[in-house]
């Protein structure tokens, strides 16, 4: 496993002289961030003025080999502290609302300046500070925001009812952010460290605040800024080395009115037990879900209510109930065996006539291999359980239900035997002129609770609606039309006639594969091949063709199903190759009808250019590259100079050890990424060692000598080679 760098990234750390402050500073400077380190230098109740805290966590900083810059405004000043890491970094990427003090009193001795000097430093302050920050990471597409509470403002503690009420309106004011920013790429959690520091001193005892270290809370800050932590609008408790996670919980309660008994005092007393009940408890995690839940149980069979509003507010009840719904039982577990695997693919096609069928049909071959597709089998269970929404407004006819899109990617190749745990949401709801699409994420870990798969399903409910739907969603992970060229490779295979009833047998039963008769309901003539079994055989077909039916390659593949299939039909697959995505398209043979479109599959790399995970942290080019993904973006203006995309081979000891794209051309802003190309196609080649291309971006090596010389090897559009100067336009001395 990689450690977790910050290089490139730009962090802002208020109250960063002391304590907690001054932890976070430090773990950010020693894994590769630029840190403003932000102090006033105020005693524990914010009087007082000092440089010195802040200077000397810069100095610890600089001496360990980092970049800081220190800073002594009031969190109040906002504008300012943001403007030093613009002036000393260039931008803003990360934000540590840290800064506070105390002013403990009871509750009847508070006076107005006690109550508003604590609410000016923790909950204003966080608020200029991160409102400063906001247009920049709103326009960079990146933050990472944290703020600091303390479990005295989730549980409360006496003499801190000014500082509790701030530290609880972090909470809130983190949620928010975190929904209005998730669209920017910005996300926003909120830490409630319990840890030994000037402010906990006086409240807790000498041997208790020695044992609660600040270094035992950096560690999750780290975590939660990095970019591959995905947690958002969420609250952590921790110290002394334990974490964890907080929620709201909520009782089912109880109904307390109907259209003949008005809610009273009376019935309130009389249902206490009931509506402090936590046996049926619920988590409800949005402003949607709440109101949802909350409508839901109003709304419930056999209640008599009073009339909803008419109009579109209804319809959006509707939604939100949809949105909100989990079935009675959210833990679906799955074992299976070898025994699963082979069967599954038998039903997806693979057949003893084809060269190594024996690695998936044979338990005891060495390298027996579970088809990636077969992720979708494990989540089945899950999205079966949209049958028990019960929802009034919601008319779903059983024999109308198509499967319209699916999305799966794997996390990590699929064991050959395992139990797995899956879980469902729905994660939006579309409204089409002739139905509705819902589209539900599914989750899948192992025993150990890791995450091995997910899955997205959409469903197509043929007749379903009107209900005030939105047309498109976010959630929806997009299809991709294939390249306007001849293909790369196409392949062909004829289904057999009893491959529906095969499939079915790995756990799709829905009779409309099966059963003459309940097809015929759903305006077919004869019973039609499972979507996902066409899927299965499109999928076996690129990895046959760009994969060698190597599995562990596969990473991701999105289809849309477009017209149905009958068993004993061929299908036809074409396929565009545009570096490690596969685009591609299936059709049935017989009569040309486009059965899976907007298809792609996404595959790891090969064994050479994975060997960079390894190389990574010791070759030279790293801390180059890195900088340039964090700075290229500030500069569009490459796109219009330079036009192309450019992939980079770098070697080391004459192998190749890493690879990295340069895309001046697909986007609105300039991308840098390691590994291979992601879109578009790649116009120049670069072949050079690393030394050799740590001198070229210092200017030390002369590019056309070393192109005659052999160091740099060029393929595709060699000329365009010649605007790589505009590139490596940086100083050095900051690469």
């Amino acid at each position: 496993m990689q450690p977790l760098r910050f290089d490139g990234k730009v962090v802002l750390v208020t109250g960063a002289g002391n304590g907690l402050g001054r932890a976070y500073a430090l773990a950010f400077g020693g894994r590769g961030a630029s840190v403003v380190v932000n102090d006033l230098g105020v005693d524990r109740t914010g009087t007082g003025t000092s440089a010195k805290a802040a200077d000397k966590v810069v100095f610890e900083i600089k001496a360990n080999g980092g970049k800081a810059v220190a800073n002594y405004d009031s969190v109040e000043d906002g504008e300012k502290l943001v403007k030093t890491a613009l002036d000393a970094f260039g931008r803003i990427d990360i934000v540590v609302n840290n800064a506070g003090i105390l002013r403990d009193k009871s509750f009847a001795r508070i006076s107005d300046d006690d109550w508003d000097m604590i609410h000016r430093i923790h909950l204003r302050g966080s608020f200029m500070v991160t409102r400063a920050a906001w247009p920049h990471m709103r326009k960079q597409k990146y933050g990472r925001i944290i703020m600091v509470s303390s479990n005295a403002g989730i549980y409360g503690n006496f003499g801190q009812a000014n500082y509790s009420a701030a530290k609880m309106g972090l909470v809130g004011l983190c949620n928010t952010l975190a929904v209005e920013g998730q669209k920017y790429g910005i996300q926003c959690n909120t830490i409630a460290p319990v840890a030994g520091s000037r402010l906990t001193e006086t409240i807790m005892p000498k041997d208790i605040v020695e044992a609660l270290k600040p270094e035992y809370v950096a560690p999750v800050v780290l975590y939660l800024c990095h970019d591959s932590c995905e947690e958002n609008g969420s609250l952590f408790e921790m110290g002394a080395g334990w974490v964890g996670k907080l929620r709201w919980e909520r009782t089912k309660g109880a109904v307390l009115r109907t259209t003949k008994t008005p809610i009273t005092a009376e019935g309130v007393r009389d249902n206490w037990d009931k509506i402090t009940d936590f046996t049926d408890s619920t988590n409800p995690e949005t402003v949607q879900e709440s109101s949802a839940q909350m409508v839901g149980l109003v709304n419930s069979p056999g209640e008599e209510t009073e009339e909803q509003d008419s109009g579109s507010q209804g319809n959006m009840d509707i939604v939100s109930q949809i949105k909100a719904f989990r079935p009675s039982t959210n833990t679906f577990p799955f074992t299976y065996t070898e025994r699963d695997a082979m069967l599954y693919a038998l039903g997806v096609g693979v057949s003893t006539r084809q060269s190594d069928y024996l690695k998936f049909l044979f338990e005891l071959s060495e390298d027996f291999t579970v088809l990636p597709t077969f992720a979708v089998i494990p989540g089945f269970a899950a999205i079966s359980a949209v049958a028990e929404m019960d929802i009034e407004g919601l008319s779903i006819d059983p024999t109308k239900i198509l499967h319209g899109e699916q999305y799966t990617e794997l996390y990590k190749p699929l064991p050959r035997s395992g139990t797995l745990k899956s879980t469902m949401r729905v994660a939006d709801i579309v409204e089409k002129k002739s139905g509705l699409l819902l589209i539900v994420n599914v989750d899948t870990v192992d025993a150990e609770g890791e995450k091995v798969f997910f899955n997205q399903y959409v469903t197509f409910v043929v007749g379903a609606g009107p209900i005030g739907a939105p047309n498109s969603s976010k959630e929806q992970v997009p299809v991709l039309d294939p390249p306007k060229r001849a293909p790369d490779a196409s392949m062909i295979e004829k289904t057999d006639e009893d491959q529906a009833a095969l499939y079915r047998l790995s756990g799709d039963y829905n009779p409309l594969h099966i059963d003459p008769a309940f097809a015929a309901m759903g305006g077919f003539k004869t019973p039609i091949l499972h979507g996902l079994c066409s899927y299965g055989h499109a999928v076996r077909h690129v990895m046959a063709k760009f994969a060698d039916n190597d599995m562990s390659r596969f990473k991701a593949v999105k289809v849309r199903f477009v017209k149905p299939v009958l068993p004993g039909q061929s299908l036809q697959t074409d396929m565009w190759k545009e570096g490690n995505r596969i685009h591609f398209t299936t059709k049935v043979v017989e009569n040309g009808n486009i059965c899976i479109a907007g298809a792609y599959v996404d595959l790891h790399g090969n064994d050479s250019v994975s060997a960079q995970s390894e190389a990574s942290g010791r070759m030279k080019c790293d801390a180059i590259f890195r900088y340039m993904q964090a700075n290229m973006p500030n500069r569009p203006d490459l796109i219009q100079k330079v036009n192309a995309i450019f992939e980079w081979k770098i070697l080391d000891n004459g192998k190749q050890a890493a690879q990295w794209i340069i895309d001046l051309k697909s986007g609105k802003v300039p991308q840098v990424y390691q590994g291979g190309i992601r879109q578009g196609k790649v116009d120049c080649t670069i072949t050079i060692g690393d030394d050799d291309f740590k001198l070229l971006t210092e200017r030390k090596l002369n590019a056309q000598k070393a192109f005659m010389s052999g160091k740099i090897k060029l393929s595709g559009n060699i000329a365009i080679a010649q605007k790589l100067g505009q590139i490596f336009d940086v100083p050095a001395a900051k690469m």
